[in-house]
């Protein structure tokens, strides 16, 4: 949710029973108008916040020219100190998928340890897995972004060098389109858009429909969309990462999205359709 809107946003979100206290909150609005300046970001987010047994990690996320590839994401303890995360690399997320289990600690140099034994010919060899909880988290975020990251069709365009920018002139879906699945889009790299039909191509305008939509995920079923504040809010929930909440105003430009929860993936989902 955009930096400047915090207050507003979290009253939206406020039916997930997701939310900051006013200390937090207040911290938030000041530290993040530095972080934008620090580190010359064009916009600054706050993403959500991480629960661990011994401390939560409250994650920003800063963005430069181009929304999609000029990601930066930093944690934070305290809300007003941050710290630069690593981005996510393919090694770095092999690792994390094997060596790192159960919930956070809340601790960024914790190390954690996984022994796993492989049959060389006739012997057995133990292979040990170490990974820090920094990376981790830096692995959850970019796989919650990758993911369920959700924006209204027309929020973004994209310009014939690539460039993905706001839309200035974005005003909103009307009431009719915010009930359908069809016109919220996934903020990441599309996957599912080259396997389209030449026909299916014929209807899209290329400026703005560059992303995947959220009907076109696997399992069905992965996302609750409900109308709240008598009907005025259009939120939906992901089922796939429980805690990720989406929020947009229908005939506004007011939209975003947050996650606070353990950082586990519901892996249980198929069986629980």
């Amino acid at each position: 949710m955009d930096s400047n809107s915090l207050f507003y946003s979290f009253e939206l979100v406020a039916g997930s029973g997701y939310t900051l206290n006013v200390e937090q909150r207040t911290a938030l609005q000041t530290s993040l108008v530095i972080l934008k300046k620090n580190y010359k970001f064009d916009r600054v987010f706050f993403w959500g916040k991480i629960l661990g047994l011994k401390d939560d990690y409250f994650i920003a996320q800063g963005r430069g020219e181009d929304e999609m590839k000029d990601k930066k994401n930093l944690y934070s303890f305290n809300c007003m100190d941050w710290f630069l995360l690593p981005p996510a690399t393919d090694s770095m997320i092999e690792e994390v998928s094997r060596g790192a289990k159960g919930r956070f600690i809340g601790d960024p140099s914790y190390v954690y340890e996984h022994r796993e034994i492989l049959r060389q010919g006739e012997r057995d060899e133990e292979v040990v897995t170490k990974v820090k909880e920094e990376s981790r988290l830096a692995v959850t975020v970019h796989q919650i972004d990758e993911e369920v990251s959700v924006v209204p069709r027309g929020a973004f365009v994209k310009s014939p060098h690539g460039l993905v920018q706001v839309n200035r002139s974005f005003g909103g879906l009307s009431h009719s389109e915010a009930r359908k699945l069809d016109n919220f889009l996934h903020f990441s790299k599309p996957k599912n858009l080259k396997k389209k039909s030449i026909l299916e191509f014929g209807d899209l305008t290329p400026a703005l429909d560059f992303l995947d939509v959220l009907s076109d995920d696997i399992p069905k079923g992965s996302w609750s969309l409900q109308f709240e504040c008598a009907s005025q809010v259009c939120v939906l929930r992901s089922l796939l990462w429980l805690g990720l909440t989406f929020y947009h105003v229908p005939m506004t430009p007011q939209h975003g999205y947050i996650y606070i929860g353990d950082g586990t993936k519901n892996l249980d989902l198929p069986f629980m359709l």
